[in-house]
């Protein structure tokens, strides 16, 4: 099996730039499940239940977020009925206040039957909110889809620190079928096979306007550098692009064969 990989989806010219792009790159290349990081489509911050249904009406197999998962707090109730917008599996329950949604979605392919594909969001906690142990909560969800016989688990580690997201991958290695990094909205080209079977990358990059820092204008960013007063960011506008993977797997094994980087400026 093929699953398509896009990079955080910043805003319209990232939500644009995964329009055309995945039609073009599921065609191509055969793909049969297509996720997508959609935790900054709304104006870079958060999501809003229309887009996550747009998405998924065009052919979004799973969509993942992160850190802005509830920055718009519409998607609240959506998510808590939508098992395909899944949010990191770390974040704590506390007494008398579970955590919406889940973690962890288990998606048959809608261009292949007899294909299962496990998606599994955890999120890093170096640089980044102290929440429980993304090792262990991984831990806890193989061992659960384990037991029900789901064996092409591919993880979405949203996290700050290369260190922190290398060494999750290391430690996942042979058990799922791939790990890639989100969350720092720059590619690394890293991408690999590891001894065990696990394709990985540190991070996929994001989808939006390339003429930017991290999709924000770049004159508001440096004034924030600069001065180190507080800014209002405003996403850039201008010709989207998009950072993706496609991770080749043996459905079978559970095991990668091939993992393929692409980063693509797109003019409509």
């Amino acid at each position: 099996m093929k699953v398509l990989y896009f990079g955080d989806v910043f805003s319209r010219p990232g939500r644009e730039a995964v329009k055309l792009a995945m039609p073009r790159l599921v065609a191509e290349h055969g793909v049969d499940f297509v996720i997508v990081n959609g935790e900054n489509m709304c104006h870079g911050k958060g999501i809003l239940p229309e887009m996550a249904q747009e998405f998924l009406d065009l052919g979004v197999d799973v969509i993942t977020t992160g850190n802005h998962a509830w920055d718009q707090k519409q998607i609240v109730p959506y998510m808590a009925t939508q098992p395909r917008l899944i949010r990191p599996a770390n974040y704590p329950d506390a007494p008398g206040h579970k955590v919406p949604g889940r973690g962890v979605s288990v998606v048959e392919s809608r261009r292949r039957t007899g294909l299962r594909l496990a998606v599994i969001q955890v999120m890093g906690r170096v640089f980044m909110d102290a929440l429980d142990c993304p090792f262990r909560a991984a831990d806890r969800e193989i061992e659960r889809l384990d037991a029900l016989g789901v064996d092409c688990i591919f993880v979405d580690f949203h996290g700050e620190a290369t260190s922190e997201k290398q060494a999750f991958a290391h430690y996942m290695d042979g058990r799922v079928s791939a790990v890639v990094g989100s969350h720092s909205h720059v590619q690394t080209a890293d991408e690999r096979l590891l001894p065990g079977g696990t394709a990985a990358i540190t991070d996929v990059g994001m989808c939006g306007c390339f003429d930017s820092v991290i999709g924000v204008k770049k004159e508001i960013s440096i004034q924030k550098f600069l001065t180190k007063r507080a800014v209002r960011y405003e996403p850039a506008e201008g010709p989207g692009g998009y950072g993706a993977v496609i991770v080749e797997i043996d459905e079978h094994t559970g095991k990668a064969r091939n993992i393929l980087r692409f980063r693509e400026s797109i003019v409509s």
